[in-house]
């Protein structure tokens, strides 16, 4: 089992920033692919961003490239979504996961956070 539980949501004005953090618990962090998700109101969940578990290798969104920056700290257990340049496009509830497959991570990542609300006002 691996516990996610992601931070650093909240409201943020169109052009501004946030960081979310995703800290972990429980299996070794290292082990898991990772990767960011949201979901708007009334819209299904899509994917942002993954990164592989020795952070070798990124993916992105076509909404979110250029702006948006996944990165891992694995000594910390610990994964990152910088999000610049934001956008009332942004608005969602974000969700950090985790797989040891990468496929699946990019795809239906086996653990989940419980998510945390991003706002991003025009």
């Amino acid at each position: 089992q691996v516990q996610l539980v992601e931070s650093g949501g909240g409201l943020a004005q169109a052009g501004g920033s946030l960081r979310l953090s995703c800290a972990t618990s429980g299996r070794t962090f290292s082990n898991y692919h990772m990767g960011w998700f949201r979901q708007a109101p009334g819209k299904e969940r899509e994917f942002v961003a993954a990164i592989t578990w020795g952070a070798i290798s990124t993916i992105y969104a076509e909404s979110v490239k250029g702006r948006f920056t996944i990165s891992r700290d694995n000594a910390k257990n610990t994964g990152y979504l910088q999000m610049n340049s934001l956008k009332p496009e942004d608005t969602a509830v974000y969700y950090c996961a985790a797989d040891s497959t990468y496929p699946m991570v990019l795809r239906n990542p086996r653990y989940w956070g419980q998510g945390t609300q991003v706002t991003v006002s025009s």
